[in-house]
């Protein structure tokens, strides 16, 4: 499974890919961050983020796209633009018919270290380490994207197995199979 993960931001937008499947060494695919001047008016900015990840979407070609869900911080005005550049990311993905899951802060972090407080640094370290790497990706926002997509490897494929399951026990209802 190829998994383009998103840490979504206006400023920095970072983007990672892994390759692999639970129980296995992952494999990266790419990183980088997508990035627009604070002084841009802001649909400049989320145009740029869109071209940038689509040029992403191109180049890396995923089975599936995993976003940071956005979550309440003090300061509004991040929250805001964290969530337009979540939503860039999401309608991009969809564009193209690809699954797109969103994981939390926590659950990420989660999935990485073994503790949902963990800190960047801690992540960091991590990502390096299961994807045998010389150092850690920077910035942060493209180590948190390669965690995003790391953890989707490792959840999603059950989350995804779970969500078709239930979507042919709901069909096998509604077309009279033979589904309890």
């Amino acid at each position: 499974m190829r998994v383009m993960g998103v840490d979504p931001g206006l400023t920095r937008c970072g983007i990672g890919a892994v390759e692999g499947r639970p129980g296995a060494p992952l494999s990266l695919v790419g990183v980088g961050v997508v990035r627009t001047p604070a002084d841009h008016d802001i649909g400049a900015r989320l145009l740029a983020v869109e071209a940038g990840v689509e040029r992403w979407l191109d180049e890396v070609k995923p089975d599936a796209v995993a976003v940071e869900r956005v979550f309440a911080q003090h300061n509004v005005r991040t929250v805001m633009g964290t969530a337009q550049a979540a939503a860039i990311a999401i309608v991009c993905a969809a564009r193209r018919g690809l699954p797109v899951a969103l994981h939390t802060p926590s659950e990420v972090k989660a999935a990485i270290t073994g503790s949902g407080t963990a800190d960047k640094r801690q992540v960091g370290m991590m990502v390096s380490r299961l994807l045998r790497l010389d150092a850690m990706p920077k910035p942060a926002d493209a180590a948190d994207a390669l965690a995003l997509a790391i953890c989707h490897v490792w959840r999603g494929g059950a989350q995804n197995r779970l969500a078709d399951a239930v979507a042919r026990a709901r069909a096998g209802r509604t077309t009279g199979g033979d589904v309890p």
